[in-house]
């Protein structure tokens, strides 16, 4: 293989998007429908899962507007069920599980180690099919009545009680789990087998360690989940008995099998965000990652952990006080990794010149959320702590600033910062900032009441609740007002910069991937030659060697 040439940066002022790309290089609707490139179908997915987005954010919205006042006065108590389950069950198997991976690691993947596509390019367009499949039967449920078990769809809620549509739910995430599988599957294999010459483990960008770590608990958790979620279903239309006592089952299982799944679903959800936090911070320190080999281990440990922990959802369930002691121990073991990357991002900044465009903002944002989430995690880890908080409003201030404030504001924070790679072009980047301190602000605003609540003893799931709870509640929701504008403007400011942005220019912000030393938007084929990496990643002293329109090889 040779070495790609590729010429440099060009002038941003006469920038223009290349004749030839991904995006025109076919016309019509069937060409993006049955497409086998996985830039074509990262936009399919980004498409969907902002509209689940938005469907799921709607859910919310009735939630906060419903506890505006302690009395039930816009909805029945089981509408109020089946809201939260719903909001819960779209944001979580529709949102977020998908978000990074399933969009930006399918861009952006292939291209950060040098190669032209993921190993299996028909699997992957089988993965959104998958998806939109299964989001068709949630979507059923949905409209047909809905569910009213939460979205862990907790036995014996979803097996005894047969008013709502609990299998249908069920089988759309089981459909869901695969097209995740898939996913995790093909980049597990293209990391493994398709790496660039001299694309070396410890040469690869963060965001691809992330993504690997990720794709790991992907393939061993979900089947955990499917086969739960079978059973379940089995149970309620033949009753055999799995969870159900009266017929010789163990409703405690259902709890082991679940958990066992969806506590690295929180690691699959946040170690994308991870690897996004890592690249924007380096580029807008202008700094090598600080600790390059910590931060990537400490992806793969908290991996490991993942699988290790799941009981601590269980403390008041009726697990041994002895396991409980070990699983405690095990939940503060999993925040050392965690913390590792928080202090690395923090001293990849000190001495950086540091400069606050969106992403960076939003980045910032994440780290803030995410502490607070964790330590807040460390509280509910504590035996003592977790009897009194478990089941209140703190849970959900908890999940939602690891997640939310976690994880979307990551999204949030890579969307934007490979925006002009993805489309070529550049968004106002005042309202940009504007959204990003809005929604930083909103969400405080929503869920730090909540933290409050949850220790005064609100329970969380209840539409109604004593008067005395109402001023933080409505704090809480104009927080949430707040939060959805500052939701709804990049979703109003980045279609507007599809037709009206300025070009992006091949690497606008100076960055050190290779996926910023090829052409905005990319070739269908990413690389007109495969490229031959000859220096490690975040290297900015190989940057700043090449000058505008200097012909390099690119490394």
């Amino acid at each position: 293989m040779s070495a790609a040439t590729i010429v440099n940066l060009p002038d941003q002022k006469t920038a223009v998007i290349p004749k030839k790309n991904y995006i025109n290089a076919e016309d019509g609707i069937l060409s993006w429908l049955f497409t086998a490139d996985h830039k074509r179908i990262a936009i399919l997915y980004l498409i969907s899962i902002t509209f689940f987005f938005l469907v799921g954010g709607t859910f919310a919205g009735l939630i906060r507007l419903e506890l505006l006042t302690p009395q039930p006065d816009l909805v029945a108590s089981d509408t109020y069920n089946k809201l939260f389950t719903m909001h819960g069950i779209v944001m979580i198997f529709l949102f977020l599980v998908p978000s990074i991976p399933a969009t930006l690691g399918n861009f952006l993947i292939p291209i950060m180690i040098g190669t032209r596509d993921l190993a299996f390019p028909k699997i992957n367009l089988l993965s959104w099919y998958l998806y939109m499949f299964g989001a068709i039967f949630l979507s059923a449920a949905i409209v047909l009545g809905g569910v009213d078990t939460g979205w862990t769809f907790t036995t014996p809620l979803s097996t005894h009680y047969l008013n709502t549509h609990v299998v249908t739910a069920g089988l759309g995430v089981f459909i869901v789990g695969f097209s995740s599988i898939f996913t995790g599957l093909n980049f597990i294999v293209t990391i493994h087998r398709m790496r660039a010459p001299g694309m070396t483990w410890f040469r690869l960008p963060l965001f691809v360690w992330s993504n690997y770590a990720a794709s790991v608990l992907m393939v061993l958790g979900t089947p955990v989940l499917a086969i739960t979620l079978v059973l379940v279903v089995l149970e309620r239309t033949i009753g055999i008995g799995v969870f159900d006592p009266t017929k010789g089952g163990d409703p405690l299982l259902f709890q082991h099998l679940f958990w066992f799944y969806s506590h690295p679903a929180v690691y699959i959800m946040i170690l994308p965000g991870f690897g996004v936090i890592s690249e924007v911070m380096s580029t807008f320190s202008r700094k090598r990652v600080f600790g390059y080999s910590a931060v990537a281990f400490s992806s793969v440990a908290i991996a490991l952990f993942g699988f290790f922990v799941w009981a601590h959802h269980m403390f008041i369930m009726g697990v041994s006080n002895y396991s409980a002691l070990v699983f405690s121990l095990l939940t503060m073991l999993v925040a050392v990794p965690s913390a590792i990357k928080v202090f690395n991002w923090s001293f990849t900044m000190q001495k950086g010149s540091i400069t606050f465009e969106t992403p960076m903002l939003y980045a910032l944002a994440f780290i803030g959320l995410f502490t607070i989430g964790g330590l807040t995690g460390v509280f509910l880890g504590s035996l003592g702590m977790d009897i009194h908080l478990t089941e209140t409003y703190f849970i959900v201030a908890h999940f939602h600033y690891v997640m939310v404030g976690g994880m979307l504001m990551a999204f949030l924070a890579g969307l934007h910062f490979w925006w002009p790679k993805l489309t070529g072009r550049m968004y106002p980047e005042s309202i940009s900032q504007l959204s990003a301190v809005t929604s930083f602000i909103g969400f405080n605003l929503t869920f730090m009441p909540q933290f409050m609540l949850g220790y005064l003893g609100m329970p969380r799931r209840y539409h109604s609740y004593p008067p005395e709870f109402q001023v933080l509640n409505v704090l809480s929701t104009a927080g949430a007002t707040v939060l959805g504008f500052g939701f709804l403007m990049p979703v109003l400011y980045l279609l507007w910069s599809l037709k009206y942005g300025k070009i992006a220019g091949n690497n606008p912000w100076q960055a050190t991937g290779l996926e910023w030393q090829i052409q905005s938007p990319p070739l269908t084929e990413n690389f007109i030659e495969m490229p031959v990496m000859d220096h490690e990643a975040y290297d900015y002293e190989w940057l700043a060697h090449k000058t505008e329109q200097e012909v390099t090889t690119v490394g």
